[in-house]
C-alpha cells in the first residue's frame, strides 16, 4: 500500500517534471524563434540602411561626376570662344595696319587729331605718332588745327589760339602695336586722349562684345 503511494508520488513528480521541462522547451524555442527574427529583421534593416546610403553615396558620386564634367565642357566652350574672339581681333588689328597703308591715312589722321582737340579741351598740346607717320601728321596738322578753330568757333562763338605741335623725342615716339593714330597729350602727359587706331579698335570691340557674344555664341 505504501509502496503504491509512493510510486503514485514518483509518478505525479515525474509528470510535473515533464510537463515543466516541455513548458521550458516550449518557452525557449519561442524566445528563441522571436530572438531570431528580431535579429533577422534587423539584419535586414541594417543591410536596407547600407544599401540606401550607398545608392546615395553614387548618386552623389554621379551628380558631382556630372557636374564636373558639365564644368569641363563649359570651360572648354569658354577656352574656345575667347581663343576664336582672340583670333577675330588679331585679325581686325591686322585690318587697321590695311587702313594705315591706303591712300585715305592722311586724312583719317587729320580727323583723328581734329576729335583728339575736342576731346582734350587744351590750347598747348603734343601730338604722338608712329615714326612712319611723323611727316604725314606733320603736313596734315595745320588743317587740323584749323578745322578744330573752325569747329569750336561755329558751336562756341570763341577763336581759340591753340599751340599744337608734333613731338620731337624719336624715342617717345608710338609703337607699331599702335597701328597707326595719334596720342594727345597736355599738362606735361598728365592730360591724355588715345586716339590710335588700336585704342579705338578695342573701345569698338568691348561695345561690341554682347552683339558679337549672342551672334557667335547664342546658347551661350
Amino acid at each position: 500500500m505504501a509502496s503504491d503511494q509512493i510510486r503514485q508520488m514518483v509518478n505525479f513528480i515525474l509528470q510535473e517534471a515533464h510537463e515543466k521541462a516541455n513548458e521550458i522547451r516550449v518557452k525557449t524555442e519561442h524566445d528563441f524563434n522571436l530572438e531570431k527574427q528580431t535579429l533577422v529583421h534587423e539584419a535586414k534593416l541594417a543591410v536596407q540602411d547600407e544599401f540606401l546610403k550607398k545608392e546615395k553615396d553614387r548618386e552623389v558620386q554621379a551628380r558631382i561626376a556630372r557636374s564636373t564634367e558639365v564644368g569641363q565642357c563649359r570651360q572648354k566652350k569658354m577656352a574656345l570662344r575667347d581663343d576664336l574672339l582672340t583670333s577675330l581681333m588679331k585679325e581686325a588689328s591686322s585690318k587697321c595696319k590695311v587702313v594705315a597703308d591706303g591712300s585715305n591715312y592722311p586724312a583719317l589722321l587729320q580727323k583723328l587729331i581734329v576729335q583728339g582737340l575736342i576731346k582734350i579741351e587744351e590750347l598747348e598740346v603734343v601730338v604722338y605718332c608712329r615714326k612712319e607717320d611723323v611727316a604725314t601728321v606733320t603736313k596734315v596738322l595745320p588743317a587740323a588745327v584749323k578745322e578744330y578753330v573752325d569747329i569750336m568757333q561755329k558751336e562756341s562763338g570763341v577763336k581759340l589760339t591753340p599751340r599744337v605741335s608734333v613731338n620731337e623725342d624719336r624715342k617717345k615716339d608710338l609703337p607699331d602695336s599702335s597701328n597707326g593714330g595719334v596720342k594727345l597729350t597736355a599738362l606735361s602727359g598728365k592730360i591724355v586722349c588715345d586716339n590710335t587706331l588700336s585704342s579705338r579698335l578695342a573701345l569698338v570691340y568691348q561695345e561690341l562684345m554682347p552683339s558679337i557674344r549672342e551672334i557667335l555664341f547664342p546658347e551661350l
